[in-house]
């Protein structure tokens, strides 16, 4: 059963995308970095599987369990007040009657949005363009069924796993993101892409808005300012896993300096001023307010 709340929250995250001003994602991995961030004035959480995976000591690419996924994805939406759009990666299923009951899973905690990629594990052979449209065509149909507009961000990892050249990368992004769009889509999701020609060229050649990763750890380069992909007519920017990546990389520089040089000055700057620290412990547990 969907409630109306979450009907409304739909339908408020399916409008941002449409919005003339960029919709801007950090993604989250836990409870308190999701209430830190609507604490910080953005209109929606999405998460990061590999930073809730990272979390609780798993790899990326679906090794985690569902039910453990579901634990922090409901703990995240009882949480926050705003939409909370997910990752589900490709699917949790083997086939379309499994990923369909771990969709039906991860709406029940109330979600709004998912993200849902044609690749398996990273692999380089994406998954074949028609069967993904059944996937996205079979969620869309869940989606209706429930009565609500589950907002399917679908990402194509052409750029990411092809060995094609960028024209052919290019290419099959442009082909697959209108398909996809074709299929029930709401927005393509495009990674890892910075060139401002090429962002340029999937905005006007896919009839769908579009969503681009501004992750530096993924080898795109300086990511573009948000300022810029607006202007380049892009939907939706998101941070990946790189926001959970730079709080581990933080961790391990602390403790590097601490166990080599007995001293904490990375700490000490992380954590000056003194007042902004502990705001941001305050609004990461809800007391800010």
């Amino acid at each position: 059963m969907v409630s109306h709340i979450q009907k409304d929250k739909a339908e408020l995250f399916l409008k941002y995308h449409h919005n003339n001003e960029i919709l801007v994602l950090l993604n989250s991995w836990d409870v308190g970095s999701s209430k830190l961030i609507e604490a910080s004035g953005y209109k929606a959480i999405a998460t990061t599987s590999m930073g809730i995976a990272a979390s609780l000591g798993y790899p990326d690419c679906q090794i985690i369990q569902l039910s453990e996924m579901i634990e922090v994805i409901t703990g995240i939406v009882n949480g926050v007040q705003v939409p909370v759009t997910v990752d589900i990666e490709s699917g949790y299923g083997n086939n379309i009657n499994e990923i369909m009951d771990s969709v039906k899973k991860i709406i029940a905690t109330g979600i709004v949005g998912v993200n849902i990629e044609d690749s398996i594990d990273l692999s380089p052979l994406l998954i074949d363009e028609i069967e993904f449209c059944e996937r996205i065509s079979a969620i869309r149909s869940l989606s209706d069924s429930l009565g609500f507009h589950l907002v399917i961000n679908a990402r194509t990892d052409s750029f990411y796993t092809s060995s094609g050249s960028t024209r052919e990368k290019l290419s099959e992004s442009i082909k697959r993101g209108n398909k996809y769009r074709e299929a029930g889509a709401d927005c393509i999701f495009v990674q890892p892409v910075g060139e401002k020609e090429t962002i340029s060229t999937l905005v006007k050649e896919i009839n769908a808005p579009i969503n681009i990763l501004s992750n530096p750890t993924i080898g795109a380069g300086s990511p573009l300012s948000v300022r810029e992909l607006q202007d380049l007519g892009v939907a939706r920017v998101s941070l990946g896993s790189s926001l959970m990546k730079a709080t581990l990389a933080l961790i391990k520089k602390v403790a590097d300096e601490l166990s080599e040089k007995g001293t904490y000055n990375i700490l000490l700057d992380t954590l000056t001023p003194l007042p902004d620290a502990a705001m941001a412990y305050k609004m990461a547990i809800g007391l800010n307010k």
